[in-house]
C-alpha cells in the first residue's frame, strides 16, 4: 500500500514540475519553454509557406517533411504533457486552446491516411492554426 502512495506521489511531483514548466511564466524553465514553443510555431508556419512554393518544395521536400514531423512530435508530446500536468485534464482538452492544439497536430497524422493534392492543401491550412498557439503564450 505504501508503495502505491509512493508511486502516486512521484507522479504528482512529476505532474507539478511539468505544470510549472508549461504554465509557469515566472520561472526560467517556463520562459525558456515558451520561447522554444514560439520558435517552433514560427518555424512550422514558415515551412507551411515554403511548401506552397513549388521550386522550394521540389528541392527541399524531404528536409521540410522531416522538420515538420519533428515539430509535430514535439507538439504532440507537449499536448500530452499539458493533459497530464493539469488536475482536470478534460478542462484543458475541451478548452479553446486545447482544441486548437489538437487540431494543429492532427493534420500531420491525417496526412498518413489521406492522399490527393486538394485534401493536402486543407491539411496545410489546418496546420496554420498553430499560429493561434502564440495567443495562448501571450495570455
Amino acid at each position: 500500500m505504501s508503495q502505491s502512495k509512493e508511486v502516486k506521489s512521484s507522479f504528482e511531483i512529476f505532474r507539478q514540475k511539468v505544470n510549472i514548466i508549461i504554465y509557469g511564466t515566472n520561472t526560467f524553465a517556463g520562459r525558456l519553454f515558451d520561447v522554444v514553443l514560439l520558435v517552433l510555431i514560427l518555424l512550422s508556419v514558415l515551412m507551411v509557406m515554403l511548401e506552397t512554393i513549388d521550386v522550394v518544395d521540389e528541392k527541399y521536400h524531404t528536409l521540410l517533411s522531416v522538420c515538420e514531423w519533428t515539430i509535430t512530435i514535439f507538439f504532440s508530446i507537449e499536448y500530452i504533457l499539458r493533459i497530464i500536468s493539469v488536475k482536470k485534464p478534460s478542462e484543458y482538452i475541451f478548452s479553446f486552446y486545447g482544441i486548437i492544439d489538437f487540431i494543429a497536430i492532427l493534420p500531420m497524422y491525417l496526412s498518413f491516411f489521406v492522399t490527393g493534392s486538394h485534401i493536402l492543401s486543407v491539411v496545410r491550412a489546418l496546420r496554420l492554426l498553430r499560429i493561434f498557439r502564440i495567443l495562448n503564450l501571450v495570455n
